[in-house]
């Protein structure tokens, strides 16, 4: 018997997403689907590229919740959370895609996203869903907060760092470059084609969003506080973030850094550590739920240099939400999410 999943926010592009790879995933039957742009059409009148593979119309965010056992919810901060409070009550998992279940704490909530927590006791529940790092406490949750893009590449590329005291906790600087998807379906100046096209910038420095979930993160790894330098830039490119992270080596040479990354992602399907000498490619992950790492050194200055690259709309949102409901409803983790990368 297949599981009830639908998604609320599905003509985004993390929500399109879900769709893409729900449709391929062996346990699950993607029963409703919701849209408040476009409720009433067919989701294939929004995306042809879905004609004659799925023409489901699009329904109210109350007959999602009332007809599916996962709901995914892929709609913009303080949207989630009354959606979520509807699926506490009725029994069913909740998967958000958006901010709302990423931060434990309101006030940090409140000062990032000027926004408050319409159910504190939810947030109570709330597992946040970094699979490598939370496993044991998806396994049980109804409610998880899906990371966001550049947090999950940043915390992937260093957990094995800070879990190993391979780095100073101090002064750890994130370079990130997302691909324009990243900024979401709605038009802007800044993702406008002439604006966008052929240009490379940075955007947000020192005042990101995320910069509160990746320092909450890397927090809980260390098991101290730590604060980062996080600079993300805007690619020319559909899709993808490379995150080029910069920190104090210890004692270790770089070749035992590069043995215990490996050992330390060798039980994991989705985290692929690269032989010393290789470089984390935008391309070789494409498409794909996986997350490449190369790493690097500079001898000058005794500086590790960790390359972390996901596809943003898998990895970084749908495809971890799928690995997220994997491990909640004891399916294989990697259900449905094992396609392989294109070469181009």
């Amino acid at each position: 018997m297949k599981i009830k999943c639908g998604i609320i926010g599905a003509t985004g592009y993390g929500g399109i997403e879900l769709v893409r790879l729900l449709l391929g995933h062996p346990n699950a039957e993607l029963t409703a689907l919701s849209s408040v742009s476009f409720e009433g059409k067919a989701i294939s009148e929004v995306y042809p590229n879905l004609f004659q593979i799925c023409d489901a119309a699009l329904v109210s965010a109350d007959e999602v919740v009332e007809n599916c056992d996962v709901v995914f919810a892929s709609l913009p901060h303080g949207l989630s959370q009354p959606l979520a409070a509807q699926c506490a009550k009725k029994g069913a998992l909740f998967i958000d895609l958006g901010a709302d279940f990423r931060l434990e704490s309101a006030e940090e909530y409140a000062k990032w996203y000027k926004a408050e927590y319409m159910h504190p006791e939810l947030h109570d529940e709330a597992v946040y869903g970094l699979c490598e790092m939370n496993f044991d406490l998806i396994k049980t949750s109804k409610i998880i907060g899906n990371p966001g893009c550049y947090p999950t590449s940043v915390a992937l590329g260093l957990y094995p760092a800070l879990s190993n005291n391979l780095i100073s906790t101090e002064s750890i600087i994130v370079n990130a470059a997302s691909g324009v998807t990243g900024a979401g379906r709605s038009l802007t100046q800044g993702n406008h084609y002439p604006e966008l096209n052929e240009a490379y910038h940075a955007y947000n420095a020192g005042i990101h969003r995320h910069t509160p979930e990746i320092e909450q993160t890397l927090s809980q790894i260390a098991g101290e506080p730590i604060k980062i330098t996080f600079v993300p830039h805007l690619l020319p490119v559909n899709r993808g973030i490379l995150s080029t992270i910069y920190a104090k080596r210890g004692t270790k040479s770089l070749a035992e850094i590069h043995e215990l990354y490996a050992d330390f992602y060798a039980d994991t399907t989705f985290v692929r550590v690269l032989p010393l000498g290789s470089y984390a490619d935008l391309k070789m992950v494409k498409y794909s739920n996986f997350c490449d790492i190369s790493l690097h050194e500079d001898v000058h200055t005794g500086m590790l240099i960790v390359c972390s690259v996901i596809d943003n709309m898998v990895k970084g949102a749908a495809g971890q939400a799928i690995q997220n409901m994997n491990i909640a409803c004891g399916l294989k983790e990697t259900a449905g999410l094992l396609a392989t990368p294109p070469a181009f």
